[in-house]
């Protein structure tokens, strides 16, 4: 007998044709647990994988939000990150999922959100899964990275081309503050066409995710997207 990665609760193996002929992923997380998140359904921004069901018409044109608009008219950013995919709306549940995740060392989540990560996979084409990384105070302070640790829980390897040379809290920042720090990354990797896929646990205003992209851009990347687990 297993236990939800979330909650605790002891879960009776689910065993049926499907899992038996099929492997598929069992999920790690009861099926309460599993019934609270929010998966990204319905139409969404083609830029960030916004919800737009819910967004009054003057916050988008079309199919993409008004964020993404102001990232896109911005001559120093237009088309540095290609397209953001996210699995789960930031409800207050993943939000606090998320919290002990990232914070309270955790680690053991990263496997409630593997079904979720390899099912989007299957669509998305890369080259590298590049973790988004975190500084080494960050790091001491959390034991982990936790955009590496999704990727190795969903069987995959890391190919970690940055490091960050800044380490202030991006969570307290504005978004003003955000898009104007300078670049937070660096790297020195030579990249010769591959397609980069960005890994990261939440996309709130895509400052994090637009420097990396262009920074792997400038390296030599075919093309940046990224993949992250909530759309802030």
């Amino acid at each position: 007998m297993s236990h939800c990665q979330i909650c605790m609760t002891d879960m009776m193996p689910q065993i049926g044709w499907r899992a038996l002929f099929l492997k598929e992923d069992p999920f790690s997380i009861c099926r309460e647990c599993a019934s609270k998140f929010e998966e990204i359904k319905g139409e969404t921004c083609r830029s960030c994988d916004r919800s737009l069901e819910n967004v009054a018409p003057q916050f988008k044109v079309d199919d993409q939000c008004a964020d993404c608009i102001r990232w896109e008219t911005d001559a120093e950013w237009a088309g540095v990150l290609d397209r953001n995919y996210s699995l789960l709306t930031y409800n207050t549940f993943a939000k606090e999922v998320l919290a002990r995740y990232k914070f309270r060392g955790d680690y053991a989540i990263a496997f409630a959100f593997v079904p979720f990560i390899k099912q989007r996979l299957q669509s998305i084409p890369f080259d590298a899964l590049v973790p988004i990384p975190l500084s080494e105070e960050r790091l001491y302070e959390r034991g982990f990275n936790q955009s590496e640790a999704l990727i190795i829980a969903s069987g995959y390897k890391p190919t970690n081309l940055l490091t960050r040379i800044h380490s202030e809290k991006q969570s307290k920042k504005s978004r003003a503050e955000r898009i104007h720090l300078p670049q937070v990354f660096q790297t020195e990797a030579s990249l010769s066409n591959e397609k980069v896929l960005l890994i990261d646990d939440i996309y709130t205003t895509g400052s994090t995710l637009r420097h990396a992209a262009k920074l792997l851009k400038s390296a030599g990347a075919q093309s940046v997207c990224s993949l992250t687990l909530a759309r802030g």
